[in-house]
């Protein structure tokens, strides 16, 4: 009976030890990834030991999967309670780290909870998901475990990523309060892109491992080209114009310092014919998530925005990062390159420079000197329009429909092929999906009228 018993154990021993290895690999090969130098140390760091690790490496870096990775098989898919908390900055990137896990296929359920919306239906959510994993920002999560919408007593993993930007925006004292309310917490996680001089006491880090890759891989400025371009005006804007039309129908994210400001720009490039959307603080949640959603799947091609922009963007194909307003501080700056040359990707960022302005000097740390860009002089350049639009179709997760459906739809109702399909999201009650742009008007005409899996439905561009 004994040996039966240790025959046992050696197997449970064997299987808790190699399978993670076998979901590691398939996870990688799913999403066509090969891990660099952090995120093999921070993998290492969270499967193999025992202590807190903090991960400091540069934005693109790919410090998403480097922690969701090992966190996932330390985490019981059986289990019905909140295991591991991320505390994000902002909604963005609570929504952008939770379509990366799910992406994943790990099988774990997560959610993601941010103000901008009811409290009450995340809390029906999480009665209905059962969530083993929980993305939000720290007002929220503290709200939650106030009401033990998330029982404080099962967390035992608690991640902050971007801990520079949560202190920068001011949530210390929700941050402390958050982290004293999380008794059986046993490992915590934090991540940066910047180092900071001194943590809060708070924090409490036990047994610290600490992965510093700022300086230990290729700085993401050696894959990002840089221009000066001058505007004889301080309004830049018909700069800023000649400047998008040079750059054709490629991806381009257009930073401004002001919300006002971002509007402006963004009513003049539309006026001017270009397809665009903005983001900044002062929109509701479910307008910031369309701006993104509409830039992410290549519907838009500039994306006018706020520094809200700077951070939880995953986007992998952003070719350039505009300057129109010049960075408030280095770390600003950081933050708004990091959002073109991700993983191995090439970018471009241009400085538009008004008169007395120049590249700010931290700018230029590393050598990467700037050159002028001359704008092209008395050609009839036109606004190319993006390759892709987004449709709106009126039904979701809660009708029963999948995104095979929409495939299924689209292709036989709307004479579509796959290839001229792009991103699906399927929501509750609605759902989202890119389409070939050229093929617009022949989709809304051939489904007016038509049933998706036998129910009827509203489908419209979205703009």
């Amino acid at each position: 009976m004994r040996f039966y018993f240790a025959l046992l154990l050696v197997f449970i021993l064997f299987f808790r030890t190699f399978v993670p290895m076998k979901e590691k690999e398939e996870i990688l090969r799913k999403l066509d990834i090969t891990l660099n130098a952090m995120q093999e140390q921070a993998y290492q760091a969270i499967s193999e030991e025992t202590g807190d690790v903090v991960i400091l490496s540069p934005t693109g870096s790919g410090k998403t999967l480097a922690y969701l990775l090992p966190l996932c098989e330390q985490l019981d898919d059986l289990s019905d309670n909140v295991q591991a908390l991320v505390v994000v900055p902002s909604r963005e990137l609570a929504l952008q780290s939770d379509t990366v896990l799910k992406r994943m296929g790990t099988g774990l359920r997560s959610q993601s909870c941010y103000g901008g919306r009811a409290a009450m239906d995340e809390h029906r959510k999480l009665k209905d998901i059962k969530p083993q994993i929980v993305f939000g920002t720290p007002g929220r999560l503290n709200d939650h475990l106030q009401k033990q919408n998330i029982s404080p007593y099962q967390v035992r993993w608690l991640v902050i990523d971007e801990f520079d930007k949560c202190l920068e925006m001011g949530f210390l004292a929700e941050m402390e309060r958050l982290m004293k309310s999380l008794p059986g917490v046993k490992r915590r996680i934090l991540l940066s892109a910047t180092d900071a001089e001194e943590l809060p006491s708070f924090v409490r880090l036990n047994q610290l491992k600490r992965i510093d890759c700022l300086t230990c891989e290729p700085p993401t400025e050696e894959r990002i080209s840089l221009y000066e371009v001058y505007s004889p005006q301080k309004d830049k804007l018909d700069t800023l114009r000649q400047l998008l039309l040079s750059l054709g129908d490629e991806s381009s994210i257009v930073f401004l310092n002001y919300r006002d400001a971002v509007e402006r720009v963004n009513d003049y490039l539309k006026e001017q014919g270009f397809i665009t959307s903005y983001m900044h603080g002062g929109l509701e949640q479910r307008q910031r998530e369309a701006a993104l959603y509409r830039f992410s799947n290549g519907s838009v091609n500039v994306l006018v925005a706020t520094d809200l922009a700077s951070r939880g963007l995953d986007i992998p194909d952003v070719a350039n990062i505009i300057h129109y307003h010049l960075p408030e501080s280095e770390s600003g700056y950081i933050h708004r390159v990091g959002r073109t040359a991700r993983w191995d990707k090439l970018g471009r960022t241009f400085f538009i420079l008004g008169p007395g302005e120049e590249v700010p000097s931290s700018s230029l740390e590393g050598g990467n000197l700037p050159t002028e860009f001359t704008l092209p002089e008395g050609e009839e350049l036109v606004v190319k329009p993006p390759k892709m639009t987004t449709l709106y179709i009126g039904k979701g997760k809660k009708d029963k429909i999948s995104r095979g459906d929409i495939v299924g739809f689209l292709c036989k109702k709307g004479g579509l092929t796959p290839q001229q399909i792009g991103r699906i999201d399927v929501n509750d009650r609605y759902s989202y999906a890119a389409i070939s742009r050229e093929m617009l008007r022949q989709v809304l005409r051939q489904v007016q009228g038509e049933k998706i899996k036998g129910l009827k439905t509203i489908v419209e561009e979205v703009r």
